[in-house]
């Protein structure tokens, strides 16, 4: 008898993944390797229920990927110090995960010698191309198998499918989809699919419980979050979950993300991300202190491209460490404390503490008195500075009287 042929497929134990494992046994005749790359939106028991589902479905073996502390070193990290949001809104949660999902699938692939790829997405979505791109790029001999896209099923003949292969599980419909995760929980629903509706207050998974504001004080280090309310925390993936865990009581962070998808049409999808949030909204205010008028110009830019590439598959070139290296270096006198009142569905900047302040009174106070400068060091100045438009102006008014 023939050996069959290994394939690895990206399981999430939802019905699509669930139906693949089936299909691709019964019907293509793979042995199935089921893998989930974890990103740090699953408890422990839920990666131990995931691994019995799939290997009542079948499947010869399964892995949990933890790259839960990669995806914030190679990902998260850049992102707080770009202060990316996407369209000014959406900490890019999904769209990240995603691709590092796919690059531990792939490297699993590749390490136990698969002769297929298979993954679950639609065809209707940017996880598609996020998964494909990132299967062709790392695993290029790899064939790529995608039978939910490529079969175009109804939920209704997978579960008819599953229940005839000796499968069946509570597959019932959920009113929202979510995905949660480190960086923020992605909420889709009947909702989201009209441009006049928004999401009910029970479809967010953290409801309001604290009414009363509270402060909350965020400390960083060359960019980077190293203390949450003066207590030290070492590992950032915990200093991220412990602002999750202090400021989804209050709601917050919660909105709804429009924008353009990789596959050309427009694209709106509910979130809650209350860490992200706040952090990000503290580290950048600490900016505006620390950080010359040029950097921050340059740091914008740079942080809207990078959120790009990574909302549209781009993680993988090489301008995106060209542009990492830019945003480390930028980070170097971003240290200090961020104070912030967490009130209900919102937040409001204090102030900041930091050594490397530039609004330090040893040069002058704004508005108020200047020691480092005469009057005339102003007028002089002034006069230079009007040069430029002074010349264009008179030029003009010249041209125009020979008219």
């Amino acid at each position: 008898m023939a050996e069959k042929k290994k394939v690895v497929l990206a399981f999430s134990g939802g019905l699509d993944t669930s139906f693949c494992v089936k299909y691709l046994s019964e019907e293509l005749g793979y042995e199935v390797h089921t893998a989930i790359a974890n990103t740090g939106g699953f408890s422990e028991e839920e990666l131990k229920e995931i691994e019995r589902r799939a290997m009542k479905l079948g499947a010869a073996s399964h892995a949990t990927l933890d790259i839960t502390s990669e995806y914030y070193g190679k990902s998260i990290r850049y992102m707080i110090a770009g202060n990316v949001l996407r369209n000014g809104t959406y900490p890019i949660s999904v769209s990240s995960e995603r691709i590092f999902q796919a690059i531990a699938t792939a490297k699993y692939a590749n390490e136990i010698g698969a002769h297929a790829i298979a993954h679950g997405s639609t065809g209707a979505g940017n996880d598609q191309v996020r998964f494909d791109l990132t299967f062709q790029i790392l695993a290029p001999d790899v064939e790529i198998i995608t039978p939910t896209r490529d079969l175009t099923l109804t939920r209704e003949y997978e579960i008819n499918y599953l229940k005839e292969h000796g499968y069946e599980a509570d597959f019932k419909k959920m009113e929202y989809s979510i995905n949660k995760g480190l960086w923020g929980t992605s909420i889709g629903g009947k909702e989201t699919l009209h441009s006049e509706q928004t999401l009910p207050e029970e479809a967010y998974p953290s409801q309001l419980v604290c009414k009363k504001p509270e402060l909350l004080k965020l400390t960083f280090t060359e960019g980077e979050l190293t203390a949450v309310n003066g207590q030290e925390i070492t590992d950032p993936v915990e200093a991220i979950r412990k602002v999750e865990a202090i400021a989804s009581r209050f709601a917050i962070g919660r909105d709804m993300h429009i924008g353009d998808t990789i596959i050309g049409i427009k694209g709106r999808v509910g979130f809650e991300a209350a860490a992200p949030v706040v952090i990000i909204a503290a580290h950048k205010m600490l900016e505006k202190h620390v950080l010359t008028k040029w950097q921050l110009y340059w740091k914008d830019q740079i942080g809207t491209w990078y959120g790009m590439f990574l909302h549209e598959a781009q993680y993988l070139d090489p301008v995106m460490r060209d542009m990492e290296a830019f945003l480390e270096s930028s980070q170097k006198n971003v240290n200090g404390t961020v104070t912030v009142e967490l009130h209900p569905y919102g937040y409001t900047l204090v102030g900041v503490e930091s050594d490397f302040d530039l609004m330090k009174n040893d040069f002058g106070e704004y508005g108020e008195v200047n020691r480092a400068w005469t009057a005339d060091d102003v007028k002089g100045f002034t006069k230079i500075m009007a040069n430029p438009m002074k010349i264009f102006y008179n030029v003009k008014k010249h041209a125009e009287s020979k008219k």
